[in-house]
């Protein structure tokens, strides 16, 4: 009996977001088998320990544990409000749920108790749907299953327009800036003697190339399954876009993010990345990165992505350097932080503090706002060289 309540306990962790398998299971079974259910404290530390292993995860696997082991179908916030004062002051009010542990909870198809007849208190309980707007302020973090799949397709339907540069090759234009000597030369041979109309060329127009480094490990994975259908949106909606995926080792997902349909293409994703979920290792995978696939793919003054929270299992000891040689081949260097969703942000880890001073522009990415703003960027365009938005 108590091995499957621990499994339902597991089940109801996955449906709310959390990353476990058949294994992580045995171990919590053999986990609570070994300390006991004597004390709810062991229980909930051995439990703790192997199923959580991010620290974002933590505040939700204390809510999901006090909810499944304690108070299963939980307290309705209308009902609490009808209770006494005394009975207020003698029980704190609990802290709000997690909608995605509610949602994983089956709380929202719960029908309430129909109420005896000649009852004269009543309460009147709507569940609203968030609009257009709290959807794009809304952190990928504390979205629901439905929000994240309408944030996906928000994500399909942004407007992802191409701002060209001007490359090295000309075409023949008539109101180019340029004089064309050899055609003019040759327009002079056919026509003879006499005036020799000037030819006239522009720049050919083309957008960079871009590419995206993508962070994978444990403590970005919710990040990365959102953004990667805004890479894949990227993907289709313009030419000459690399993408490289990192944990503690550096992938190209770039052939697999090109197939048109998403669910096909992230699943080609998931089954070339091994250490998805793992450790990050930020210096040895920009080494690969700058060894490998630079002078492939950082030609043309290419645009560069790098999507991680700086946070280095490492200590940082080669980011510093591999990140100055990469803002050395490209033309810019954008870092996407989702740290810099708190208010409160400040640069301790030394993964951060290396990866500062050789970035142009650094972004927050935790939102549809946040990628809308960068859409916006992309298609307006960054002049080389330029101050970014770097926040210390």
């Amino acid at each position: 009996m108590l091995a499957a309540n621990v499994m339902h306990f597991v089940r109801l962790l996955r449906a709310a977001g959390f990353t476990v398998g058949p294994g992580r299971t045995l171990d919590a079974v053999a986990a609570v088998e070994a300390v006991g259910v004597a004390r709810r404290t062991d229980m909930y530390w051995a439990l703790h320990a192997v199923l959580v292993s991010r620290p974002e995860d933590r505040e939700l696997f204390r809510q999901a544990f006090q909810m499944f082991w304690r108070d299963p179908l939980g307290a309705p916030e209308p009902l609490a409000d009808l209770l006494p004062t005394v009975e207020r002051l003698r029980r704190p009010r609990a802290r709000p749920v997690s909608r995605r542990l509610a949602e994983a909870a089956g709380r929202r198809g719960r029908r309430p108790r129909s109420a005896p007849s000649g009852s004269e208190d009543r309460v009147d309980v709507v569940m609203t749907w968030s609009d257009q707007e709290r959807l794009r302020s809304r952190d990928f973090e504390d979205m629901s299953r439905e929000e994240m799949d309408a944030a996906r397709a928000a994500m399909t339907r942004m407007a992802l327009a191409i701002c060209p540069r001007p490359t090295r090759r000309y075409r023949p234009d008539a109101a180019g800036a340029r004089v064309d000597m050899r055609a003019t030369l040759r327009t002079g041979l056919r026509s003879g003697s006499g005036l020799i109309p000037l030819q006239w060329r522009a720049p050919v127009l083309r957008p960079p190339p871009l590419v995206v480094l993508c962070d994978i490990s444990g403590s970005m994975d919710r990040y990365a399954r959102m953004l990667l259908h805004f890479i894949h949106a990227l993907t289709n909606a313009r030419d000459r876009v690399h993408t490289f995926l990192f944990g503690t080792r550096l992938t190209n997902v770039t052939r697999a993010l090109r197939h048109r349909d998403v669910d096909l293409a992230l699943d080609r994703v998931g089954k070339t990345c091994k250490d998805w979920s793992g450790g990050t290792r930020i210096g040895a995978c920009l080494h690969a990165f700058n060894r490998d696939w630079s002078r492939r793919v950082l030609g043309q003054g290419a645009n560069v992505l790098l999507i991680t929270d700086g946070l280095d299992r490492e200590g940082g000891a080669e980011v510093g350097r591999e990140a100055e040689r990469l803002r050395g081949s490209c033309r810019r260097l954008v870092w996407l932080n989702p740290l810099l969703r708190y208010e409160g942000f400040e640069p301790r880890a030394s993964g951060i503090r290396a990866l500062l001073p050789h970035v142009d522009d650094h972004r927050p990415v935790h939102n549809l706002e946040s990628l809308e703003a960068l859409a916006d960027a992309l298609a307006t365009g960054w002049s080389p060289r330029s101050p970014g938005r770097v926040r210390a």
